[in-house]
């Protein structure tokens, strides 16, 4: 048995009964057999986004306790609480523009929506009235899931009909954990050349196979951000970011692009001493393994951003860099420790519910935990000398 924090007593699961879905797993080694092997990226591609058997394509979302990972939203509603005093100081930097958008992507189940809704109505209720909610999600079948959500918690009047996400808007844009999902290619070095690693099919399943790189692009990322790989190092290149943050860039007339994610800048993330076997990794039922080949649709595949893509990326599309901190250091400059007061003082608030939100606050802060992750905040249009909300803190330092 693991105990849980704070929280309760859990059984293991039983991994190997979880099976695949042997439908993907079929249509991937036909195109093996047919094509010869194919990249990493397109193997994630179709693991995760395959809108058949992906694991993102499923009609429930995957996070939360009882999914296979925990992201800070189902944490506790404190988190939300935290990101709703983002939102309304974009609201008030930008002048209060109306109508003003709040658009997530990789929105799920609404559990984030909901908690910065419900901070944006204790505390800004003039932004309340004129904030619309636009979900973008992968798979449309979880978007009646989300409806429910938001009218349950009384947000219904909130919601937008969903539109083309290059729509642009006035408003903030919000992505959380969901740069590291994006299909990434797999490198090595070998006796100073750069090699890829390819996904090839046998009798035992799928496995590694080194090949020359697929595209030129790969060394050339390398060499643009100043990186040399060690002899023998693996990494991860992920070239889908570029294109996901211009099309992201383009649908923002005016406004924040927040993203939150776990990364580094190239020259940590490469660095041969501490990630010489790369950052890929397969989560499954709150465990983590490094075998991208097993239980293909039922579990999820990431690696760790390269937060100087990104920041490259963004740039090149028109946005402005308006600040890059820790998720700790973010959520403390956006008033967590007041929030937390608030809770407390609250006579509806019981013992437990305290307990609670407390554990919760202390992974999310914790720099072991969630704390470590990134927040990277762009701008399109934003005033000239102000600091966006919950950076001043790092600032201030």
């Amino acid at each position: 048995m693991e105990m849980t924090p704070g929280l309760r007593r859990d059984p293991q699961p039983d991994l190997d009964a979880v099976g695949q879905d042997d439908g993907l797993v079929a249509r991937i080694q036909d195109e093996i057999e047919r094509d010869g092997p194919i990249t990493f990226a397109r193997f994630m591609d179709l693991a995760l986004y395959d809108p058949d058997g992906g694991y993102y394509r499923a009609d429930a979302a995957r996070p939360g306790r009882q999914g296979d990972f925990l992201t800070a939203p189902e944490a506790h509603p404190i988190f939300g609480a935290a990101i709703a005093r983002s939102v309304a100081d974009a609201w008030d930097q930008l002048g209060q523009p109306a109508p003003f958008i709040l658009r997530e992507y990789g929105a799920g189940s609404g559990t984030l929506a909901v908690a910065i809704l419900d901070g944006l109505a204790r505390e800004r209720p003039d932004l309340t009235s004129t904030i619309q909610f636009e979900p973008i999600e992968v798979e449309p079948r979880r978007l009646g899931t989300l409806a429910a959500r938001l009218d349950a918690a009384g947000h219904s009047a909130r919601l937008m009909a969903p539109a083309p996400p290059n729509r642009k808007i006035d408003g903030f844009v919000l992505a959380n954990e969901v740069l590291d999902a994006l299909p990434t290619h797999r490198v090595v070095r070998r006796a100073g050349r750069l090699r890829e690693v390819m996904v090839g099919s046998g009798e035992g399943g799928f496995g590694d196979v080194e090949a020359d790189p697929s595209t030129p692009a790969l060394e050339r990322r390398l060499s643009e951000e100043g990186v040399t790989l060690a002899d023998d190092q693996r990494a991860e290149i992920c070239l889908a970011v570029d294109g996901w943050i211009n099309d992201v860039a383009a649908g923002l007339g005016r406004g924040v692009l927040l993203l939150i994610d776990y990364g580094y800048p190239a020259a940590e993330l490469y660095d041969p001493i501490r990630r010489r076997d790369g950052t890929l990794r397969a989560y499954l039922r709150h465990r983590v393994h490094d075998d991208p080949y097993r239980h293909v649709g039922y579990q999820d595949l990431t690696a760790h951003v390269n937060l100087t893509t990104v920041e490259r990326a963004a740039v090149a599309a028109g946005l402005t860099h308006l600040g890059t901190t820790t998720q700790a250091e973010f959520l403390v400059g956006l008033g967590t420790e007041d929030l937390l007061q608030a809770i407390q003082s609250d006579p509806g608030t019981t013992i437990e519910d305290y307990l609670a939100v407390r554990s919760a606050l202390i992974r999310l802060l914790d720099p072991g935990a969630m704390g470590r992750f990134r927040v990277m905040a762009f701008g399109r249009d934003w005033p000239a000398g102000r600091v966006p909300a919950g950076y001043a803190f790092r600032l201030a330092r």
